[in-house]
């Protein structure tokens, strides 16, 4: 309730982007634009190149990255079933695997319809019966149903009924694995359907990994105001889940991604970077990051989405450390709401850097 009453209260002005500032060594206020003469050089702290950018995964996955060349250059889907087939059924890799195969054949169709994604097409034709391939192709048609059609339309629907039951034979090829009902979570948001199919999804999810943080995400969006309920359940939603994560777990970042769904559409006063509300959430995604394991493959998300907030909170040096782990990758929210992730990642990055410079920073001083 209080992230609702808190936005409400925000006074509401300026242009349609919040002005991002940066304080002076004077102590005055001053903002900075990418490309203007004091904006400090990215480069100059080995950062990558905007045009270098990786847009297809939110931080480092090696062996993805190779099975995935494999896959398209050859069109052969074996390589993608092996590496599922050795994922962790349990663990986020295979979730955002899954994602990361589905992604990559929903953009060839796009890209080339009628022909592209024909690897897809073949693992289920000439193994119905693998786990991995079903657990693609349920998530693919959900991707498909987003990106070809408006929700809410009648081929909206009709995507997203045969995602379900796709789905369902996902499942049923791998009963202990979570990522077939967090794809159908996903399901369950676009059609709308009542509380009560929600929980049994949830349900099920929750005796197979209830510490699932692609599961809490999926989840999240179902509750947030532009899809079902309202800010308060979303938010309700999130603390309880940050409440009762475990050690190391990165739930605790959660109610960051809930204040995230519901920031307004309308720019803000700057200070509201820096109300209570906003700063707990940033603090509990903080903590998260730093109890987390190194290699946590969602580890990425919570810092990408920190990474916003901190530059917006003017908390240069936090905003630096964030973007020495995740540069490079840019697949993940904020950056994925813009057309063109690269660049929107590459104006924070340049805010950052000059923040910091603006304070006292520079490349020596900046711990890796």
């Amino acid at each position: 309730m209080e992230i609702l009453w808190v936005l409400m209260g925000v006074v509401l002005i300026g242009a349609v982007l919040v002005p991002l500032l940066r304080r002076g060594a004077g102590g005055g206020i001053r903002q900075v634009l990418p490309g203007s003469p004091d904006a400090a050089d990215p480069a100059a702290y080995g950062f990558i190149l905007q045009e270098d950018l990786d847009v297809r995964m939110p931080g480092p996955d090696q062996d993805l990255l190779d099975v995935l060349e494999v896959v398209q250059h050859t069109q052969e889907w074996r390589a993608a079933a092996q590496l599922l087939s050795g994922t962790d059924k349990h663990g986020e890799a295979r979730w955002q695997r899954v994602q990361s195969f589905a992604g990559a054949a929903s953009l060839e169709l796009a890209r080339r319809p009628g022909e592209g994604g024909g690897w897809l097409r073949r693992w289920r034709a000439e193994a119905p019966k693998d786990a991995g391939g079903a657990a693609v192709h349920a998530e693919f048609l959900v991707q498909q149903a987003w990106r070809t059609s408006a929700p809410g339309s009648d081929e909206f629907r009709i995507i997203l009924e045969e995602a379900r039951t796709a789905s369902g034979q996902a499942a049923l090829l791998a009963p202990g694995d979570p990522v077939p009902y967090v794809t159908e979570l996903t399901v369950a948001r676009g059609l709308g359907v009542a509380h009560e199919e929600f929980e049994q999804i949830w349900l099920k999810i929750l005796d197979r990994a209830p510490a699932h943080m692609g599961a809490h995400l999926a989840a999240l969006q179902y509750w947030c105001e532009k899809w079902h309920g309202s800010a308060d359940l979303a938010d309700s939603f999130a603390q309880a889940a940050a409440a009762r994560a475990p050690r190391g777990s990165l739930l605790a970042a959660l109610p960051l991604f809930s204040l995230y769904e519901h920031l307004p559409e309308v720019p803000m006063v700057r200070d509201f970077y820096g109300t209570a509300v906003v700063s707990r959430a940033i603090e509990g995604a903080l903590f998260a990051v730093h109890q987390a394991r190194a290699d946590d493959p969602v580890l990425p998300l919570v810092r990408h989405l920190l990474l916003m907030f901190l530059v917006r909170a003017q908390r240069w040096r936090e905003a630096m450390e964030q973007i020495v782990h995740v540069d490079g990758y840019v697949g993940a929210l904020p950056w994925t709401a813009n057309e063109d992730p690269a660049a929107e990642y590459a104006v924070y990055r340049a805010l950052a850097v000059a923040g910091y410079e603006a304070n006292g920073g520079n490349p020596a001083t900046l711990s890796r």
